[in-house]
C-alpha cells in the first residue's frame, strides 16, 4: 500500500519554505525511513534533470548556498548514500529537528503512523553539507 505523505521545510520562527509529497511503502514507518526516502527523492530529481541548482535538506559538498537552492560549480551526479549519510548524521547532532504533526520526533528509530492529513516537517538549525 502506497501512502503519501506531506513534508515540509520551515524556519525556525515556523515560515514555510517549501513543500513537497513523499510516496512511501507503508503507513508505519521510522523517521530514518522518511529522511531516507526525502534525501534519496531530492538526489534522484537532481541527477536526472539538467539544471545547475540542487535543491534539498543537504547541500552537495562543492555547491554554493543561494536563494534558488544550492548552486552546483560543476554539473556532476550527487551521490544519493553520501547525502543519507549526512542527513542522518546531523538529525543525530540536533542540526535540525523533525516534527510529524507538529511532535518532535526524538530518534532515527521512532515510528511514525502516517494519517490522510499527516505532516512532516524540517526545521533547519545549521546549513547541511554533504556529498
Amino acid at each position: 500500500m502506497v501512502t503519501t505523505l506531506l513534508v515540509k521545510d520551515e524556519t525556525a520562527t515556523g515560515k514555510i519554505i517549501t513543500e513537497t509529497t513523499l510516496e512511501l511503502q507503508s503507513d508505519r514507518v521510522s523517521v530514518r525511513e522518511v529522511i531516507e526516502a526525502r534525501v534519496i527523492a531530492e538526489v534522484e530529481k537532481y541527477n536526472s534533470q539538467a539544471t545547475e541548482y540542487f535543491n534539498g535538506l543537504v547541500q552537495p559538498s562543492d555547491a554554493e548556498r543561494t536563494l534558488n537552492g544550492f548552486r552546483m560549480r560543476d554539473r556532476r551526479f550527487v551521490d544519493p548514500e553520501k547525502q543519507v549519510y549526512v542527513a542522518l548524521d546531523a538529525f543525530q547532532k540536533n542540526s535540525y529537528f523533525v516534527l510529524v504533526d507538529d511532535h518532535q520526533v526524538e530518534s532515527l528509530s521512532q515510528e511514525i503512523h502516517i494519517r490522510p492529513n499527516s505532516s512532516v516537517s524540517f526545521v533547519q538549525l545549521v546549513p547541511l553539507v554533504g556529498g
